[in-house]
C-alpha cells in the first residue's frame, strides 16, 4: 500500500476528536456495536498515548509504538507537550500506522484520537496524518464531540462555537459536530432558548443579549459580537444531539457521518433507495431528533416543576 496508492480499495472511517471528557472512547466503542449489529466490519484505533483504560481491546494501539507516560519521563516533558511530542512521532513514523493498517483493510474504521484542543486547532502534526490517511485511501469524517452541558452557559457556548469552527478549518475533513451526552443534559441546568437554538446555531444576538444580562459579561459585549459575527459569517457550525443509548440518536449521527464521508453513496453495503433517502436529507432527520431531545428535556423539566410545587 504505497504512499499514493490509487489502486487499493477504499477505506471508510471517522476520526473522533475533541475535548478531553468529552467522550470520544465512549463514542467509538458504541459506534462500533451499532454499526456491527448492522452488519459492517468495524474496527477502533486508538491514537490517544494518553489513554491507558481503553474499556474494550482496539484493532490498533499506538501504545505500541509510545506512549505519554514514557515520553514525560525520558524527556522531562508535561502532559501537553508529551502529547504533542507523540503526533509528531506517530507523524515521523507514518510507515509504522501504514503497515499496521494494512491487516483492516475492509474494515469501517474509528480513529479514537488525543483530547488536546491545540492539536485540532493550530498545530500541524494530527492534520498531517489524517492528510496521509487520505493519500492511502481513507475517506474519513471529522466527528468533533462537544459536551451538551456547555448549552447551558451562553459564554461556554459561543467558546465552543469558537473553537469548533477553528478546528473545522484547520482539519480540512469532512465535518461532523456533535453534541453529546444529551441524556445528562438536565442535569446541567436549564437551556436559555430551545434545543434546537443550539444544535442549528440560529440568531446569535439573542445569546449576547442573554450574556449581557451577567454584569461580569456586560462590559465584553462588544467582544462578544464581534466573536458570533465571525461565527455566522462563516455559516459552518451546526451541530447533531447524541445520546449514545439511544439506537435513534445513534442512527442519526450515523447518517450525518455516513453523508459527510461518502459512504452512503459505495458500494459497500447494499442499501434499498430509501436509505439512501434518508442520508441525503439528512437535515430532516436531524431536525426530527432534535424534536425529539427537546421533548424528553421539556418533560424532565416540567417533572422537575412539579416535584417543587409538591414540596411546597
Amino acid at each position: 500500500m504505497s504512499e499514493g496508492s490509487r489502486g487499493s480499495s477504499l477505506a471508510f472511517g471517522q476520526v473522533v476528536i475533541g475535548p478531553p471528557g468529552s467522550g470520544k472512547t465512549t463514542y467509538c466503542h458504541a459506534m462500533r456495536d451499532f454499526l456491527g449489529r448492522l452488519g459492517r466490519s468495524v474496527a477502533v484505533v486508538n491514537l490517544d498515548p494518553a489513554n491507558e483504560a481503553l474499556p474494550c481491546p482496539c484493532a490498533l494501539d499506538i501504545a505500541e509504538l509510545v506512549t505519554l507516560p514514557d515520553v514525560m519521563a525520558s524527556l522531562g516533558l508535561g502532559p501537553n507537550g508529551g502529547l504533542i511530542y507523540c503526533m509528531e512521532y506517530l507523524e515521523a513514523n507514518a510507515d509504522w500506522l501504514r503497515d499496521r493498517l494494512q491487516g483492516l483493510r475492509g474494515h469501517y474504521v474509528l480513529f479514537d484520537c488525543p483530547g488536546q484542543v491545540e492539536l485540532y486547532t493550530h498545530h500541524e502534526a494530527l492534520k498531517n496524518v489524517f492528510a496521509q490517511l487520505a493519500k492511502w485511501n481513507f475517506r474519513l469524517a471529522a466527528v468533533h464531540l462537544v459536551d451538551s452541558h456547555y448549552c447551558t452557559d451562553a459564554g461556554k457556548f459561543i467558546s465552543v462555537l469558537c473553537t469548533s469552527l477553528s478546528t473545522m478549518l484547520h482539519v480540512e475533513l469532512p465535518h461532523v459536530n456533535v453534541l453529546s451526552k444529551m441524556d445528562l443534559i438536565e442535569q446541567y441546568g436549564k437551556l436559555a432558548f430551545n434545543l434546537d437554538y443550539y444544535t442549528e446555531v440560529l440568531d446569535l444576538s439573542y445569546l449576547v443579549d442573554h450574556l449581557a444580562s451577567d454584569p461580569f459579561f456586560r462590559n465584553f459585549r462588544r467582544l462578544n459580537e464581534k466573536l458570533v459575527e465571525v461565527i455566522e459569517d462563516y455559516s459552518l457550525v451546526s451541530f447533531v444531539p447524541l445520546n449514545v443509548q439511544d439506537k435513534q440518536s445513534m442512527r442519526q449521527v450515523m447518517q450525518a457521518v455516513d453523508k459527510a464521508n461518502g459512504y452512503s453513496f459505495g458500494a459497500q453495503e447494499h442499501r434499498s433507495l430509501e436509505v439512501l433517502m434518508s442520508a441525503a436529507v439528512g437535515a430532516d432527520f436531524h431536525f426530527s431528533s432534535t424534536l425529539a431531545v427537546q421533548e424528553k428535556y421539556v418533560q424532565s423539566q416540567d417533572k422537575a416543576v412539579e416535584e417543587e410545587v409538591m414540596d411546597l
